[in-house]
């Protein structure tokens, strides 16, 4: 006799249906894979997502390996990493895969962010996973930094003082701010200790509970589309959206290929040039960390150099704190601050375009001022591009409102390829 499930299909057996009495792994698949639907008109720019995930993963296992031999302190972390790169069975390419990991994290959230802002993913009902999105950033940012300094060479060193004394400019309480930060009077054993416990404990269990919420906050309303159109207003008679296909198969195997890409591109890095011309790792990071040695040029890794430019924009200190903070801070206004009636660029008229354009190419000159001396034509510029930048938060409620909007299809544009 057949043993059947209460839904009237055969129960399964051995230890596939011993683990599915335990485990709702077949529910899992039913309801997150195979019975999610997504939207059937992803484009390329749909890869981003897949991808941040997936070098998440890269980043603990490796961190994972590096902390087995890494010692804080001030006197053994560069020593520590000198060992890893020198005596531990392939310690040079762990530490390489972590270091490159970092700077493709990066790559592919802004260019995750960007996609989002090109196809309106951060507009209703989509708020909660722009804003888990956002915090997710912002402790990437963290992570980054304080990664940063582990290695303690002289860049590392120099980066966190400068960073670090920005916590000073607060009014108040800024100088016990800094105190605590540091846990001393000067960077040193207390800061590493510090710094070290939170790179390996505290940030990543917060960036695992904020990546799950935002998975969640997204299985929730659906995925956006380059369309802007949301496919669960429209289903067939079996209640699945018209417009949308099953993730898995369709893509997860689509996204297999973007892994396939990304990977080719990392170990070209990894192995033929791991330090891309001092922009991920700098020269003055071989050397170890010196109080009396200054670089010629401190400036952050390149992921952070677009707001490094913004800092020195002005000369006030305390005002260039103040901008570095609202430049990260105006993300989380984006759902409020666009009142176009259509999400997509797709539909928008020029004015949102062009501001589009034009913030991101702000994102990309800051960049490469911040890697330069803050001194003549770079300053200029650096002013220039700042405002460009907060123009397109500041003026987003009026050109988004006036700009002129092209009719939206009820049905996502999908062409078979």
């Amino acid at each position: 006799m057949t043993v059947k499930t209460a839904a009237g299909a055969p129960a399964k057996k051995g230890f596939w249906g011993w683990l599915n009495k335990r485990l709702p792994v077949e529910d899992f698949i039913s309801t997150q894979l195979t019975g999610y639907y997504a939207p059937k008109n992803f484009n390329i720019w749909y890869f981003f997502g897949s991808l941040a995930l997936l070098v998440l993963v890269l980043q603990l296992a490796t961190g994972i390996f590096l902390t087995m031999f890494y010692k804080p302190g001030e006197l053994t972390s560069f020593d520590s990493v000198e060992y890893i790169m020198r005596e531990v069975d392939y310690g040079w390419l762990i530490r390489y895969l972590h270091s490159t990991g970092a700077s493709a994290f990066f790559i592919v959230i802004y260019l995750h962010m960007f996609r989002a802002l090109l196809y309106g993913s951060h507009r209703k009902p989509r708020e909660l996973v722009w804003i888990f999105g956002c915090l997710i950033f912002l402790l990437l940012m963290a992570e980054g930094f304080m990664g940063y300094v582990l290695p303690w060479g002289n860049m590392s060193y120099w980066g966190a003082q400068v960073i670090v004394n920005l916590f000073g400019t607060i009014p108040g309480i800024g100088p016990g701010l800094v105190l605590w930060i540091r846990g001393d009077y000067a960077i040193a054993d207390s800061t590493l200790n510090r710094f070290f416990s939170l790179h390996v404990a505290a940030l990543p269990l917060a960036l695992l509970l904020l990546v799950a919420l935002h998975l969640v906050a997204l299985r929730q309303v659906g995925s956006n589309n380059p369309d802007g159109i949301e496919i669960k207003e429209k289903v067939g008679a079996d209640g699945k959206p018209l417009d949308g296909i099953p993730f898995h198969p369709y893509y997860t195997v689509k996204d297999v290929v973007g892994v396939g890409v990304f990977f080719v591109l990392l170990a070209i890095v990894v192995f033929f040039v791991p330090t891309l011309g001092g922009l991920f790792i700098e020269a003055p990071n071989f050397e170890p960390a010196n109080p009396v040695s200054t670089p010629l040029e401190i400036h952050p890794v390149w992921y952070f150099t677009p707001y490094y430019a913004i800092l020195r924009a002005v000369p006030n200190q305390r005002i260039g704190a103040l901008l570095l903070l609202l430049a990260v801070a105006a993300f989380f206004f984006l759902p409020w601050l666009d009142r176009s009636p259509v999400k997509s660029m797709r539909y928008r008229g020029w004015m949102s375009r062009s501001a589009l354009a034009l913030f991101a190419l702000s994102f990309v000159v800051l960049g490469f001022l911040g890697l330069q001396p803050a001194e003549g034509l770079y300053v200029v510029l650096a002013r220039i591009f700042t405002v460009i930048y907060f123009a397109f938060f500041l003026l987003m409620p009026i050109y988004s409102r006036l700009d002129p909007v092209k009719p939206v299809p009820e049905r996502v544009t999908y062409h078979a390829h």
